[in-house]
């Protein structure tokens, strides 16, 4: 347990970094599609929604996952504290399903197959905003 809370700074400070990403990478998806037809411009964005994607996402997603169970691994009794902890698991779940999806989405853009419009990734940018209220919430407050 000493060195608990520096794993819980680390797991901060790695889902800070993927919430980033998954805040931000659907906006790129909007640009992408609301300027298909500007070449030089989708080139751009094409090269930034995959090194977001793989240099930023990937491992501050695996390092999220990582330190948030060895903080688990280190007090396993965190899973007799109540549903807060399965809850808040289960919206984790949710949020790495949700990366992946962003993963498909940048490999359709690269080869210029996504048919989604910038109104559809505009409201899929909300799905990470709300997984992280109530992860925040069953952290914080605990309320079941």
């Amino acid at each position: 347990m000493e060195y608990y809370n520096w794993i819980l700074a680390f797991h901060v400070m790695s889902l800070i970094s993927w919430m980033a990403v998954l805040f931000y990478l659907p906006r790129l998806f909007v640009y992408h599609t609301e300027h298909a037809g500007n070449a030089g411009f989708v080139e751009v964005v094409k090269i930034q929604e995959y090194k977001i994607y793989h240099y930023i996402g990937v491992p501050a997603m695996w390092a999220t996952i990582l330190s948030g169970g060895a903080m688990i691994a280190l007090n396993p009794g965190l899973f007799h504290s109540g549903g807060w902890l399965h809850a808040k698991l289960t919206a984790a779940l949710l949020l790495i399903v949700y990366h992946f999806t962003l993963g498909r989405y940048v490999k359709a853009f690269k080869e210029d197959s996504c048919t989604k419009s910038g109104k559809f990734f505009r409201a899929y940018n909300e799905v990470p905003t709300l997984l992280m209220i109530f992860i925040v919430i069953m952290v914080v407050v605990k309320p079941f």
